[in-house]
Parts: structure tokens; C-alpha cells; sequence
């Protein structure tokens, strides 16, 4: 059984925060820097970007997490540190650096992570000051857990965290979680950051395949405005302070109960993300089922949910489904339109390539709702996926378009 606890990051055992603002943000409440430690080292994997133009901690932290092992991850927003050259590099390698001096651990233990605006280099003098008061401040307290939450967001209007706690093995392991990101979101491993904690022990090849796993079936099934970033991170920490027998692919029922935590929070996550989008207004689940293969039912909902005429249509609460099925259309594959279904909400609107006319009223009640299903069921085959998405608002084109660089 899995149960949600308070706690997010700090839930696991052995694991402390400190934050502080440091003048990157405007206002002085909001935190801007930050700390995740272990007191024991820890088994990491990580997932990255894979846009070819990347920040410069995302290169650095790529090179940590090669060797398995890391004790921390330093962190700022409002400073992307990307697009910075080399002396964007060197300033998050002075990031690692100091963050280790003050913690007593070596520099590539350390991971570095930066989300804000792009081209800018970092205000060195600010950071140093920022990373130095947040190791003073660690603790595990609810409020360093809530600060630490606050100091990653950037256009986020809501903290994103999670914890959870599990049985394995006759152990209680506990999972915590915190993620930003709310616009250029199109994660394929948006700017979007999900730093994950446990102290459950587990070998790291398969701490490497369960993060794999439950990032694919969630951080890159969801999407706002189909712009990948420059700086996404997924990364896990594991510090087996738990005491349970170690997780291998070996001890089957183990993995199992491991991965469907994990999945659990990592859902939860992505689906905050989305319900947090710039602008947002409407939760869109689209599901595509009967497709030849996984792959043909990822490329249509995908279509579907970045097309803007879809994402208008649903914020002006229009069930369209002629924008719909047409995004399915050119989605590149083969569709026969005969076989096609789709339904809003369960209410079918579209049928063997005819419109379905249900009540109108029931229909207009329906789209409303805060939480729209899109279900469309090709006829081809046994395959099926689910994407999370949002809508397209006004108020997404006044943010982006007050956003300079």
C-alpha cells in the first residue's frame, strides 16, 4: 500500500534542506537558491534534456551522475545559466565547489541545476552568499521542506511536491519528491525540474531503469506549449538508510513495489506540472487507444494536444472535434477514418467519419469542467497511451510575450 505523507524531499531518512533568497528574485520572500542533502552518500541516476543546446549544469551534472554516486544538488532559479559559454561553465563548477567545501563532501558529488531566463550570466557574487547561508540553514523541518519547493519555481504559481511511503521487504521506505515547470514544457528527456529522495537501498543499475521507466511514463508524456528546454532535469538520490534489502532486477516482488511508488510520485508530478501551465485553465487527459504499436498512439496524442486550434478550442469550452480528429490526420500515420471513435468525456462526438450529435446541453455541461478526457479509438490495433496536456489560454500569450530576455 502506498501512502502519501507530508515532508516532500525531507521525508526520506537522512535527508536535509536549506534555502535562502540571495537576490536572483525580486521579492526577498521568495527563496531562490537552495540545497538537497543526504548524510550518507547516495545512489543517483538522472535524465536530461535532449535538446542539443544545453545548459552548462546540465553538462556538469551529466558528468556527476556517470559515476553513480553524488551527496547533494545545489539549485537556483531565476537564472537559467545557459547559452553563458565558458564562463557559464565555470561558474557552475564554482557552484559544485562551494557547495562541497561547506558540506565536507568532494565536487563531483554534487549536482548543480539552474532554471530561469536564458543568455545571462549568473551573478557569481550573489550565489556564493546564497549557497553559503543554505548549508548553514539545513534542516528537516516542514518549513525548510516548503522553502525548498518555493526557491525552484519560476513562472510556477504553485509549489509541486509529494512524499510517500511504502512497505518492501518488512522495511518502510519512503519516497519524496519537488518538480517546477509550468511553460516550455515538452520534456523528452520543459524548463522543468523534478529532484526525487529515498532511503531505500537499491543497486544502481536498477535505480537507472526504474527512473528511466517512470520517466517515460510520465515527465515525457506530458506537454504545455510543445517547447523543450534547455535545462530539464529528473534526478534521484538514494541513500539506503531505509535498511531493506537491496532492490535488484533479482528480487522481482521488490522492484515491483519500488517501481509503483516511484510511478506514483513521478505521475503525480507531471500531472501538477500541466495543471500548473502558463495560463492553464483546463486539465486535458488525451488517451489514444487501438493503435499498431505505442509509438503511433504517442505521435497522434501528441499532435493532438500541441495543436493550438485544439487547445483554444477547449479553453473556449468548444468540444471541436473536426480540430481534433484533422491533428490526428496529420500526425503521420496511417489512419483509416472509417474505424475512428472519439469521445469527449465519455460523450461520443465522432463515429465512423461522422459527426455524433449528443444533447447539447449535457455536452456543454461537460465541457465546463475543469478536467477534460479525450478518448480516440482508431480501430487499428491493440496498443494504447495516455497524454497529459492543457489549454491554451490569453493569458499564456501575456505571460510569454512580458517575458524578455
Amino acid at each position: 500500500m502506498i501512502k502519501t505523507i507530508p515532508g516532500n524531499v525531507i521525508a526520506p531518512k537522512g535527508f536535509k534542506v536549506g534555502s535562502v533568497h540571495c537576490g536572483l528574485k525580486r521579492d526577498k520572500k521568495n527563496h531562490d537558491i537552495g540545497i538537497i542533502f543526504s548524510e550518507q552518500p547516495c545512489k543517483t541516476a538522472a535524465l536530461f534534456t535532449t535538446n542539443q543546446i544545453v545548459a552548462a549544469p546540465i553538462k556538469l551534472s551529466r558528468n556527476v551522475v556517470k559515476n553513480g554516486k553524488a551527496h547533494a544538488i545545489v539549485v537556483n532559479s531565476g537564472n537559467a545559466n545557459a547559452c553563458t559559454g565558458r564562463k557559464g561553465e565555470k561558474d557552475a563548477e564554482t557552484m559544485a565547489l562551494l557547495t562541497s567545501k561547506h558540506l565536507n563532501i568532494n565536487p563531483d558529488e554534487v549536482l548543480v541545476a539552474s532554471t530561469g531566463i536564458i543568455g545571462h550570466h549568473l551573478p557569481m557574487a550573489k550565489i556564493k552568499a546564497g549557497i553559503i547561508k543554505s548549508s548553514e540553514r539545513l534542516g528537516n523541518q516542514n518549513t525548510h521542506a516548503i522553502n525548498i519547493a518555493k526557491a525552484i519555481m519560476t513562472t510556477d504559481l504553485v509549489p509541486k511536491q509529494i512524499a510517500v511511503k511504502t512497505k518492501i521487504g518488512g522495511k518502510e521506505v519512503t519516497i519524496g519528491a519537488i518538480a517546477k515547470g509550468s511553460g516550455m514544457i515538452s520534456p523528452d528527456m520543459a524548463t522543468m525540474f523534478c529532484f526525487i529522495t529515498t532511503d531505500a537501498a537499491i543497486s544502481l543499475n536498477t535505480l537507472r531503469s526504474c527512473i528511466k521507466k517512470s520517466t517515460e511514463d510520465s515527465f515525457n508524456q506530458i506537454t504545455v506549449d510543445g517547447h523543450m528546454s534547455t535545462s530539464d532535469m529528473v534526478a534521484i538520490l538514494a541513500n539506503g538508510m531505509a535498511a531493506n534489502r537491496t532492490i535488484t532486477s533479482s528480487t522481482k516482488s521488490d522492484l515491483t513495489l519500488f517501481q509503483k511508488a516511484l510511478d506514483y510520485v513521478t505521475i503525480n508530478m507531471a500531472k501538477e506540472i500541466v495543471k500548473d501551465g502558463e495560463g492553464a485553465t483546463k486539465f486535458i487527459q488525451i488517451e489514444v487507444h487501438e493503435a499498431k504499436t505505442i509509438s503511433d498512439a504517442n505521435k497522434i496524442a501528441r499532435t493532438i494536444a500541441e495543436s493550438p486550434l485544439v487547445k483554444t478550442a477547449i479553453n473556449g469550452e468548444d468540444s471541436n472535434w473536426g480540430r481534433i480528429v484533422s491533428a490526428a490526420g496529420y500526425a503521420g500515420i496511417t489512419l483509416d477514418e472509417s474505424k475512428l471513435k472519439l469521445a469527449v468525456n465519455k460523450i461520443t462526438i465522432y463515429k465512423k467519419g461522422l459527426p455524433v450529435t449528443p444533447a447539447p446541453k449535457r455536452l456543454n455541461s461537460v465541457m465546463k469542467k475543469k478536467e477534460i478526457t479525450i478518448q480516440l479509438h482508431l480501430g487499428m490495433g491493440n496498443k494504447s497511451t495516455t497524454l497529459w496536456t492543457c489549454d491554451l489560454s490569453k493569458e499564456y500569450v501575456s505571460i510569454n510575450a512580458d517575458y524578455h530576455t
